[in-house]
């Protein structure tokens, strides 16, 4: 197997994501449909009409990108013949798209993922007051120089390494003042760039322990299987398949650091060339290339990405 199936995570949504492939297919339209049943209410009418400050909120973010993702593969399923168990080596997803990929290798449902996204985004956004915490990214230094920014910062407070996204992408997060530091010593290491971010919270750092508590008692009522391909674990960046301790990397994932960079890494090391970002967005299709030379990163969010993602599989099984 040639290929890995990857999931977006916060920050890929836009307002009307997935409508052109509901509207087309009716795999795609049974999903947003299962979700909305889920939750008792219509979100996709969020997702596709907004207003977009509402879509971003974390509780909404969350489920939305996991519904998109699912809707996409179920039509790469009924209409380009993809197979999780027969084609993909592995499945990944970034934060809370490593919940996408869990529904999509048949681990979790798609009700159940709806339900846990939910929890979680409540849980994340209510874990820190609005203020308290903040997220920064630091661009263009290596993850170890990013660790030694974000320990020099803490003084006392919080600030450890959120996303190790790769290509000398590292977001550091914590309490706002030590995140504020951080931003201003990782300029003096050689950082291109160092800002802060526009997020309502600080997510993957210990101040998140509040949500992580949540999720342990959300998941200890949901039934995982084992999934139809390993996924490769945010917090281990390597393979797992086994359901207790998918169930006890989800809740440390909440506080943990998404390891992105090393994630790809394995999965290339381990004979993936191609990788297919399905749902939302680009974003990690162009960090798959900077991370894994000659690595190609297919993005599939939309119809007219059907039939090209089918030509793609095909050239990644013969290769």
């Amino acid at each position: 197997m040639t290929a890995a199936f990857i999931f977006p995570g916060q920050g890929s949504q836009a307002v009307g994501m997935g409508k052109a492939l509901a509207e087309a297919f009716p795999a795609a339209r049974a999903v947003f449909e299962e979700v909305d049943a889920a939750l008792g209410e219509k979100l996709t009418a969020i997702i596709w009409d907004g207003p977009g400050e509402t879509l971003q909120l974390t509780e909404n973010a969350q489920p939305a990108l996991m519904a998109v993702s699912l809707a996409t593969m179920r039509v790469l399923e009924s209409e380009a013949g993809f197979s999780v168990a027969k084609h993909a080596a592995f499945v990944a997803g970034h934060s809370l798209g490593e919940y996408s990929a869990l529904a999509a290798a048949g681990s979790l449902s798609v009700s159940d993922t709806a339900r846990l996204l939910r929890v979680r985004g409540l849980a994340m956004q209510k874990a820190v007051p609005v203020g308290v915490g903040a997220m920064a990214a630091l661009l263009g230094l290596d993850y170890d120089t990013a660790v030694a920014v974000a320990d020099e910062a803490a003084q006392g407070e919080v600030c450890q390494a959120a996303n190790d996204n790769g290509g000398g992408q590292v977001v550091v997060s914590g309490d706002k003042a030590a995140v504020e530091r951080a931003v201003e010593i990782a300029k003096t290491r050689g950082a291109k760039r160092a800002m802060l971010l526009p997020v309502s919270a600080p997510f993957h750092c210990r101040l998140m322990q509040p949500a992580a508590n949540a999720m342990a008692e959300a998941l200890a009522g949901v039934t995982i299987k084992p999934p139809a391909v390993p996924v490769v674990s945010n917090v281990l960046a390597a393979p797992i398949s086994e359901p207790d301790e998918i169930r006890r990397r989800l809740i440390e994932q909440v506080t943990g650091t998404v390891r992105w960079r090393e994630s790809v890494a394995y999965m290339a090391e381990h004979g993936v060339t191609r990788f297919f970002e399905i749902g939302s967005g680009k974003v990690l299709s162009g960090l798959v290339k900077r991370i894994a030379d000659g690595a190609v990163g297919v993005s599939v969010g939309g119809p007219n990405d059907i039939v090209a993602a089918k030509d793609a599989l095909a050239a990644a099984q013969s290769s």
